[in-house]
């Protein structure tokens, strides 16, 4: 019980969920660590843009990940497919239940890496762009291309987190994808590409 964190950082997740179970709080926080930052992000675009309620869903999401811990069967899902369905669902309740639409204005600018101030001007015109053009898809369209190109999880996986058939994400994700190239296609120019 307690192994240093260095000694997990590599250990798979359903591993870390399983030493968690154990009483290992040392599996826990690399875990979290691991997730809950793409999570967070996955909520916050699909809450468009209001982080308060992303971290909400995030904990809770994770809180729910910790309860299942000592019943996890490995063969289940990989824990961050796991994850992403519960966040997804916690997501689209919160969605349906408001009933509102957020302000892009009030939720702030992603962090960016950029060093130059043109550079991060730039980037914050189009990530603010793409964050506006994601929120005029619809929710199962805004899910599956943010699961899908934002969060990097493969078809097989989005299948299973939104619970529809892998051609279903490939459809999901296809429209999603004109809808925001049609969107975005006239401020190119004024975006910098082209």
């Amino acid at each position: 019980m307690g192994q240093c964190s260095s000694d997990l950082d590599g250990a798979p997740d359903h591993a870390l969920l399983a030493a968690y179970a154990a009483g290992d709080l040392a599996a826990a926080r690399v875990l979290t660590a691991r997730l809950a930052p793409r999570v967070l992000g996955f909520a916050a675009r699909m809450l468009k843009g209001d982080r308060a309620e992303a971290e909400d869903v995030t904990q809770e999401a994770m809180l729910r990940l910790w309860k299942i811990a000592p019943d996890w069967q490995q063969d289940q899902a990989k824990v961050s497919t796991w994850l992403f369905r519960v966040a997804s669902n916690l997501c689209l309740d919160r969605l349906r239940r408001a009933g509102r639409n957020v302000d892009l204005d009030d939720a702030g600018e992603p962090a960016d890496g950029t060093p130059g101030v043109v550079e991060r001007m730039v980037a914050a015109d189009r990530a603010a762009a793409l964050e506006a053009a994601l929120a005029t898809l619809s929710e199962r369209q805004r899910q599956a291309v943010v699961l899908r190109h934002i969060e990097g999880l493969a078809n097989p996986e989005i299948a299973e987190v939104m619970d529809i058939s892998v051609e279903a994400v490939e459809s999901l994700t296809a429209r999603g994808k004109r809808a925001l190239a049609a969107a975005l296609s006239p401020r190119r120019e004024e975006l910098g590409y082209g």
